[in-house]
């Protein structure tokens, strides 16, 4: 089994930058129509290509990683996400999750305690999941009858105050996608709230240690 996990390590491990490069690539083929109403048509159908070809490039990655690991079915239900975010495309602007890849390799190379880990990875997912929502949120919403969110201004807006959990009310979705998008939105939104919470609650207590313990040195 561990060696089966190491061949899966090495090869994440391995595919991680160029994985990263496909995720922002595809976040310019994503969120570019749904930006510019008006974009020409043919380049809206390189940009469509675009998007499919690097969905497969996904969906390869993950068939490498099941053929790597020594228990296949195990690997697929642990990784139950990969799974839906390949075969549903309802979940498509989710495999933009994969820019948080940025959060690991700052983790990896910048980042030495704790506190300052978790800082990395709640600024990733809070900038990640506010830049995420509010063009999924756009793309349901902006030509629904009754919509409120029509520009890309009213989307950032929602979102900021969505994942904040402030929710000023004064936008709202009313498509059933809009409201998956918020309700997705929402649950993240109280997770960083509270790792925010923890973050400067373990803080405190580090400089406050630190400083009975200079104390008892002097």
């Amino acid at each position: 089994m561990s060696g089966g996990r190491s061949r899966v390590e090495r090869w994440e491990r391995t595919s991680e930058v160029p994985l990263l490069l496909l995720a922002v690539a595809f976040l310019v083929a994503y969120a570019w129509p749904i930006l510019d109403p008006g974009l020409d048509h043919d380049l809206g159908d390189v940009l469509g290509v675009a998007s499919w070809t690097i969905w497969v490039a996904f969906a390869f990655d993950f068939l490498i990683r099941l053929w790597l690991a020594e228990d296949t079915a195990h690997y697929a239900v642990r990784h139950w996400y990969d799974v839906v975010l390949i075969a549903a495309p309802v979940f498509r602007p989710l495999r933009l999750l994969r820019l948080l890849a940025f959060a690991r390799i700052l983790n990896r190379s910048a980042v030495g305690n704790l506190a300052g880990r978790v800082s990395v990875y709640v600024a990733g997912v809070a900038v990640a999941a506010t830049g995420l929502g509010a063009l999924a949120v756009l793309d349901a919403e902006r030509d629904a009858p009754g919509a409120t969110i029509t520009t890309s201004g009213d989307a950032l807006w929602w979102a900021l105050t969505t994942v904040t959990t402030v929710g000023y009310g004064d936008f709202y979705p009313v498509t059933t996608t809009g409201r998956l998008v918020a309700a997705a939105l929402m649950i993240v939104g109280i997770g960083v709230v509270g790792s925010v919470t923890a973050v400067v609650a373990a803080w405190l207590v580090e400089s406050v240690n630190g400083s009975s313990r200079r104390d008892r040195n002097d």
